[in-house]
């Protein structure tokens, strides 16, 4: 057994994205060589809904996939291939950007809303695959009983038990909860790209104690030791993938290989071809 070490610490910036949505920006354009597969993750934590009902109205992605994962809220959508829908308390939406989508995501009133949305980069070969909707209900991810605490298993294993299998990249995502003082071994794939998010409270990893809203990526190893502080319940993601090893293009919503793929993508999008 090989524990994994902490190797980069990303603490969340406070940022205003869409419409005037009020956010956490913690992985994005200085992060992608280091966190690859993984581009740009954003965290919503907010019980005033004038930080985020303006939404992000009707823009483009190509290249991507979009994961949302709600612990707490509402957000509706709906594209330009006629998909409507909800994504409640608990769920999760892969969303499949592939050759090219338009789509908005407007976060509705509720007393509190906390998640995030994670940008996962697909393979070169992937890149202009058909766009799709991958609805992740409660009743579709794994769940295991913890010490103090629980693993949701959102895709990927955890100590046998199964969440979904994504189309693309093969990610682990977790959203565990332990309670307070209580401590938790997660086995990983010893070659992937493993980092935890503090989602709500802080967290002890190494005998160092972080604060929430703080990414931590890790080293090569097979298992992860994550602890909660004595009088504080702590809740965070462990995501895991294989790293690409690929040139990245980024132009805001639309991730590709080369600068000439980019440039193609917003051609089309100005001549009104993008989507396929």
């Amino acid at each position: 057994m090989k524990k994994r070490t902490i190797t980069r610490v990303v603490q969340g910036v406070p940022a205003v994205d869409g419409a005037g949505v009020r956010l956490n920006r913690v992985l994005g354009g200085s992060t992608i060589e280091d966190f690859d597969p993984f581009l740009m993750m954003d965290s919503f934590d907010s019980r005033n809904p004038e930080d985020y009902i303006r939404g992000f109205p009707t823009h483009p992605h190509r290249g991507i996939e979009t994961i949302t994962y709600l612990i707490e809220g509402e957000i509706a959508h709906e594209d330009s291939l006629g998909n409507k829908g909800l994504i409640t308390s608990g769920a999760s939406q892969w969303m499949t950007a592939g050759s090219g989508i338009l789509h908005q995501e407007m976060p509705l009133a509720t007393e509190r809303l906390l998640g995030l949305q994670l940008w996962l980069n697909l393979p070169a070969s992937e890149k202009m695959t058909e766009p799709k909707y991958f609805d992740i209900e409660p009743k579709d991810m794994g769940l295991v009983e913890v010490n103090g605490g629980f693993v949701r298993v959102i895709s990927g294993e955890y100590k046998g038990v199964r969440g979904v299998r994504p189309h693309h990249i093969q990610a682990t995502l977790l959203d565990v909860q332990l309670d307070e003082g209580q401590g938790i071994e997660i086995p990983v794939a010893e070659n992937e790209t493993v980092f935890v998010f503090l989602i709500a409270g802080e967290g002890m990893l190494e005998g160092e104690i972080f604060e929430e809203k703080t990414a931590l990526l890790l080293s090569d190893g097979d298992v992860v030791e994550v602890y909660a502080l004595p009088g504080e319940t702590l809740r965070f993601i462990l995501a895991s993938a294989p790293a690409l090893h690929e040139p990245v293009a980024w132009g805001g919503p639309i991730v590709m290989n080369t600068r000439e793929e980019l440039d193609q993508a917003f051609r089309e999008l100005r001549e009104g071809t993008f989507i396929k």
